[in-house]
This record gives C-alpha cells, sequence and structure tokens, in this order.
C-alpha cells in the first residue's frame, strides 16, 4: 500500500438526506479521527450549510475554498469571501448561504475532550427522506444492505432497528438492536428513551436488551 491516497473534488460524489448536498470526504478516504466534509451551491442564494447548533455535541472549523458564503451565526451574519476560515463553538446557531454559484465550504468537526467515533451518518443520509415520509418498510430494507456493507459502523444497525421497529417487524427489530448494542454500549442507552422503539418498548426481549 502507497499510504497516502487523492480525488479532486468532483470526483467524491455527492449525497443528500434531502436537505443540503454534500460530499462525504471522511467517508471517502476511510478517515476514523475527524470528520470532514465538504458542500457546494449549485446556484447564488442556496443554503450550504444547514441550520444546527451542535448543542453539546462538535465544535467545527469551515473554510470558504471557492466563490463566497454568508454566514449567519446566532442571528448575525458574516460575509466570508474564499478563503475564510469560520470557527463555531458547540451551541451556536449556525447556518450558510452561497453569495455565488459554485461556492464550496469544507467543514472539519470533533466533540471536545472526546476521541472522534464515526458514525456512519453520511452513509445512511440518502435514506432520511424515506424515514421521514414513514416508508420505514424500504428505509429497513435498503438500510440493511448498507448495514452489512459497512458493518464498521454500528448506528447502521441501530437505524435498521429503528425502521424495523415502526414497521412492525419487530424480530428483525431485536436482532438488529441487539447487534448494534453489542458493538457500541452507548447506543444501548440511546434506545431506552428513543420514541422510535416505543412499539416494542413493553416486549420483554427488548426490556432485557436496553435494561429497561
Amino acid at each position: 500500500m502507497s499510504g497516502y491516497a487523492v480525488a479532486h473534488l468532483d470526483e467524491i460524489g455527492e449525497i443528500s438526506d434531502g436537505r443540503c448536498p454534500y460530499r462525504p470526504v471522511r467517508h471517502h478516504f476511510g478517515i476514523t479521527s475527524f470528520g470532514i466534509n465538504t458542500w457546494t451551491a449549485a446556484a447564488s442564494g442556496d443554503r450550504i450549510i444547514n441550520e444546527h447548533d451542535e448543542q453539546g455535541e462538535n465544535e467545527e472549523l469551515y473554510l470558504v475554498t471557492a466563490g463566497r458564503a454568508r454566514f449567519e451565526l446566532d442571528g448575525e451574519r458574516l460575509d466570508a469571501p474564499a478563503g475564510t476560515f469560520v470557527s463555531v463553538s458547540p451551541g451556536v446557531k449556525r447556518t450558510a448561504f452561497a453569495e455565488e454559484a459554485g461556492t464550496t465550504i469544507l467543514a472539519v468537526g470533533g466533540t471536545p475532550g472526546r476521541v472522534y467515533q464515526p458514525h456512519g451518518w453520511e452513509v445512511w443520509a440518502p435514506l432520511t427522506p424515506l424515514y421521514r415520509a414513514g416508508n420505514y418498510d424500504e428505509a429497513a430494507d435498503r438500510g440493511r444492505a448498507l448495514a452489512e456493507a459497512h458493518p464498521e459502523y454500528p448506528e447502521l444497525f441501530y437505524n435498521v432497528a429503528c425502521c424495523e421497529s415502526l414497521a412492525g417487524r419487530t424480530d428483525e427489530a431485536l436482532e438488529h438492536l441487539r447487534h448494534a448494542v453489542a458493538a457500541n454500549d452507548e447506543l444501548r442507552a440511546l434506545a431506552q428513551t428513543d420514541s422510535d422503539f416505543d412499539p416494542i418498548r413493553n416486549r420483554p426481549a427488548f426490556k432485557e436488551l436496553v435494561g429497561a
């Protein structure tokens, strides 16, 4: 092995969860020590970074690599031409819009005081619209194929279990949830309060599995 890999921005295919399309740089290279992705606007005026605040989670560093962006940080507007770094702490509500077509923003993030752990959300993102639309069976079937192709992400099995629970596929949901929590015990606590598991919450097997 050479120990390095090279890719042009356009060689990393865009994916979307129904909001702002992005390129999964971290997943493309198999990086496991930090999160990094890029967003490129098709037209001037496009929202290029989803509005979110990362409360209790990641601090993020953005770099405008092309074009010109307008950041909104807790309601304050910031003009950001190419070459501008924007560092944002957890809890600050953030979003960004493109002032020019082709504006590209690179984002690097991680949780202060914690070793970075990839969750594979980039892989699951294209299925998010199915989940939001209530198409749980299709999301579960497609998600299962993704999870089996990427067993390094136990969160994928967790998401499949969520969809199966909502679809009434109890035995399958318990099987995939069992796989998920065995690989990442933090998911056990998450399942205790996750409303996606309300349809199976009173099952003895679920209670035994999550300790509820």
